[in-house]
């Protein structure tokens, strides 16, 4: 009787076992049918899809559409460049027969004449920075992208950017200029420059900064050197820039920063011409030097920066200076687009 039940219980376990690897060899092909289905009708539907999107961008619709900016049988005029020029022209050219795309690596106009009053924490950056696209909001034919344009085919009237290629009717290059180092590399480097609106912000950061370094300074050199303050070239944008800073080591400087002697601090602005302000007249150049005197700024004439490493400026007279800061506004040049010939440019340039 016992080897009965044995029997017995040992054939339970095997038909259990047997049960137990069919359910899980239907689970599995149950499991392989669905996800087959599923597969083939993801495809089915990507297929769909693809044949959709193919026929309409692959048609003579998609020459319609460049930028996702729509044909029109207006004369299309490209403006590259959202300065007062560009935006200018979007202006004048507003709700007429004719479409207007503007392109800028930006998406705000910069007021630039004021952009040493945001470096000299006058002002805040959104005080001189205005959306282009609130200037042509109510432009039905105008439209903005916010690109870089890396080359122009003349032959094809094209603009290839950073985002696709636009064709054009008329091409408006607007781009404005940059600075220019005069092919001196250190220079380049070494120095702030002030063209734009983040720019202006990093200079502001480095002259808060260097007080903050002054003030833990360990040696009087090294004080000095984080306070003197060395601007290129005495132009509209020096001038205003020595004024700003002047009115810091006057006005904020002793209140804010009690640690420091407002004597300690520098300004020195070097001009390679024999006055301030030489495009302008001799009566506005001597009023400025004058102003700019009162104010406590050294005016240095006749004098060019040959280097400067980071910490010392050599000018081609004997002046030598320990400075941590030297702002460079001697000057600009065109800022070119690859495409354009250079005969062209002149050509242009000198009509």
């Amino acid at each position: 009787m016992y080897n009965v039940l044995m029997l017995l219980q040992q054939f339970y376990k095997t038909m259990f076992e047997f049960f137990i690897q069919l359910m899980r060899l239907v689970s599995y092909l149950i499991s392989s049918i669905t996800l087959s289905i599923v597969t083939k009708f993801c495809n089915y539907c990507f297929k769909c899809c693809f044949r959709c999107v193919n026929l309409y961008f692959c048609d003579d619709n998609f020459k319609r559409y460049f930028m996702n900016i729509p044909e029109s049988k207006l004369p299309r005029v490209v403006i590259i460049g959202g300065g007062f020029a560009g935006i200018n022209l979007v202006k004048t050219l507003a709700n007429k027969n004719i479409q207007v795309v503007l392109i800028d690596k930006h998406n705000y106009h910069t007021f630039q004449p004021l952009l040493y009053q945001v470096s000299s924490s006058g002002l805040e950056p959104d005080s001189i920075a205005y959306p282009l696209r609130k200037i042509i909001k109510k432009h039905k034919t105008s439209f903005f992208r916010l690109t870089e344009v890396e080359q122009i085919l003349p032959e094809e009237k094209q603009i290839l950017t950073s985002i696709g290629n636009i064709p054009y009717d008329y091409l408006v290059i607007a781009t404005g200029t940059k600075t220019n180092y005069f092919g001196n590399n250190a220079i380049q480097s070494n120095s702030m420059p002030m063209k734009t609106v983040p720019q202006a912000l990093n200079l502001r950061s480095l002259i808060l900064q260097n007080f903050e370094n002054a003030a833990i300074a360990d040696s009087t050199e090294e004080r000095e050197a984080y306070l003197n303050f060395v601007i290129v070239g005495a132009g509209p944008t020096g001038v205003e820039l020595a004024g700003a800073i002047a009115e810091l080591k006057n006005n904020i400087l002793p209140r804010d920063y009690r640690d420091l002697n407002a004597k300690d601090m520098h300004i020195h602005l070097l001009e390679g011409d024999n006055r301030v302000l030489p495009t302008m007249s001799e009566h506005a150049s001597k009023k400025s030097e004058q102003f700019l005197k009162e104010l406590g700024v050294n005016v240095h004439c006749n004098t060019f920066v040959k280097d400067y490493n980071g910490l010392t400026v050599t000018t081609t007279s004997d002046l030598v200076m320990q400075s941590e800061t030297l702002i460079w506004a001697a000057g600009v040049t065109g800022d070119p687009i690859q495409g354009l010939k250079a005969e062209a440019l002149m050509e242009n340039t000198n009509r």
